[in-house]
């Protein structure tokens, strides 16, 4: 594990802009923040300080630790920012924060959230597919929130639209320790990309 852990010095998490229901999500996302700090890692985020993301953020700045935020100026202009962030990024639309925040990582975490979540880990997690980055792509399962999605993404795999390699790109824990160690020890495996079975 210690080898590689070099590489994550940016982790760019996904997760809610709002609490959900259930608490544990929240300690959660204390737990993730806390151990960031402790391994010396960057939290990238969308810069909210509404639900996970702001518990996720605070947390990490209560630490001692280092937030960057990424946040379309149309959110910014509705108030939902953290203001106290270590650096704050406002862009001009969705799609350039996205990109800002995927170049500014050096792995990806999906925590419970909703289809924003879900978008934004899938494409970053579709990307790596296509051998267009090498950074690992991990859902914590917090709870259990993730479970039924991992039996789906199983039978994507059994129904024939998915490599097992690439199923395997997709990292899975309940704790975020668990997640951070199997993302330390992740290397990409060497498999053909599907942009190479297509024919034009």
């Amino acid at each position: 594990m210690n080898d590689h852990l070099h590489r994550l010095r940016n982790i760019c998490v996904f997760c809610g802009s709002s609490a959900g229901e259930d608490p544990r999500h929240l300690e959660a996302a204390s737990t993730l923040g806390r151990l960031m700090v402790r391994r010396e890692i960057t939290l990238i985020y969308g810069g909210s300080r509404m639900g996970l993301m702001g518990r996720l953020a605070q947390t990490v700045l209560d630490e001692g630790g280092r937030v960057v935020g990424v946040i379309p100026r149309v959110l910014l202009n509705r108030e939902v920012a953290h203001t106290g962030l270590t650096e704050l990024i406002v862009t001009e639309s969705m799609h350039e924060r996205k990109t800002e925040m995927a170049g500014r990582a050096d792995g990806f975490i999906a925590a419970p959230g909703g289809l924003g979540t879900l978008e934004e880990f899938f494409e970053v997690l579709s990307w790596a597919q296509l051998g267009l980055h090498g950074k690992p792509c991990g859902l914590l399962d917090a709870n259990g929130y993730f479970d039924d999605l991992v039996k789906l993404l199983d039978r994507i795999r059994h129904e024939g639209f998915m490599q097992e390699a690439h199923r395997r790109m997709i990292l899975v824990a309940s704790s975020p320790s668990a997640l951070l160690d199997q993302m330390a020890d992740y290397a990409p495996p060497p498999v053909p990309q599907w942009i190479e079975e297509i024919h034009v």
